[in-house]
């Protein structure tokens, strides 16, 4: 399976499931979604449990939360992440805090849904990467997958989860993993072992990164596209790099983090969005606070640009293999 159909399954296999999982957003029924990851599951499951909402964020999140607060697991869609922010405040003011401001008496277990990131020249309400807001907020879990197989297994936990999570899918990777650069023949899904995704139900527990590849010289901490940058540019250094793709910032899975830091004295992190206020900062302080005394070299930030989302410069926008492999000669020595 690509993505789009690891996704896919995944709900459908939920809806089968579960008879509380329904699925609904912008064109989300009748059309399959803009991308087609619901495309069959209105036919295969009715109406009722597949079906469109109008153009507002704001609505299709407060429906979700009332809909999770009467026990429903609602996994609603949002376009692209770029239009999230019309319903921040639902998330944040509603979702987020139900279960503890009622006591645990209501909880919101609603999973939203969303395509996520850069690299298809979608521009700046097309591309995005915001996934620092959301993993900001107390309350709210943030899962951003890599692969096909981990995309099924994250999702089903997802919704299966008690609390608000945003799933966002980084739609570079849709129909198969980006090899690193633009110039290149794109590669597709196909003989990739992380395409192997099983038809039945499996999950993948959020929280729990994945040790991509093993290393000694430094630790590259990445996810979603940039897994498949960090992978391009560990295999042109020719560093003995340890790769961790976090899959989930919230719950972040910090003990995986901290014993490869410890053991490799060296740190990169590597994001899209933009290096200034984004998720790589927190990232750095937690392995200062937990690794200080195994740091070898200061800890680097390969990121985004601190500007708006350029449409024109995309490709120079997007930390790509040569930033990469810049930042682990320079902790590394290796100039």
């Amino acid at each position: 399976m690509n993505m789009v159909q690891a996704i896919n399954s995944a709900l459908d296999v939920k809806l089968a499931d579960d008879p509380d999982v329904l699925i609904f957003g912008q064109d989300v029924g009748y059309f399959g979604g803009v991308f087609r990851v619901t495309d069959g599951l209105q036919e295969r499951h009715g109406l009722q449990r597949c079906f469109d909402a109008p153009i507002s964020e704001g609505g299709i999140i407060a429906t979700a939360i009332g809909m999770g607060a009467n026990g429903l697991r609602p996994v609603p869609e949002i376009q692209f992440a770029d239009y999230i922010l019309p319903a921040f405040d639902q998330l944040v003011s509603e979702a987020a805090r139900l279960r503890y401001r009622s006591g645990g008496e209501f909880s919101a277990p609603l999973t939203v849904r969303s395509p996520y990131g850069g690299g298809i020249f979608g521009g700046q309400t097309h591309s995005q990467s915001p996934e620092a807001i959301f993993a900001h907020i107390t309350g709210l879990k943030t899962v951003i997958p890599s692969t096909p197989y981990d995309a099924k297994g994250l999702l089903i936990a997802a919704i299966e989860d008690d609390d608000p999570v945003i799933f966002l899918e980084p739609k570079r990777l849709y129909n198969g993993p980006f090899d690193g650069r633009h110039d290149r023949p794109l590669k597709t899904w196909a003989n990739e072992p992380a395409a192997l995704v099983p038809e039945d139900l499996y999950r993948i527990p959020l929280g729990t990164a994945n040790v991509v590849r093993p290393g000694e010289a430094a630790t590259v901490l990445a996810y979603g596209t940039m897994v498949h940058v960090a992978s391009a540019a560990i295999e042109e250094c020719g560093i003995d790099v340890e790769l961790i793709d976090l899959r989930s910032i919230v719950p972040l899975d910090i003990e995986t983090i901290t014993a490869s830091v410890s053991k490799t004295g060296r740190c990169v992190i590597l994001h899209e969005a933009s290096r200034f206020g984004g998720f790589g900062g927190e990232l750095s302080a937690l392995v200062q606070e937990r690794c200080f005394y195994h740091l070898e070299a200061p800890i680097e930030r390969v990121a985004g640009w601190d500007t708006p989302y350029p449409h024109a410069f995309e490709w120079d926008y997007f930390p790509g293999p040569d930033r990469l492999i810049a930042a682990l000669r320079r902790v590394t020595g290796a100039v």
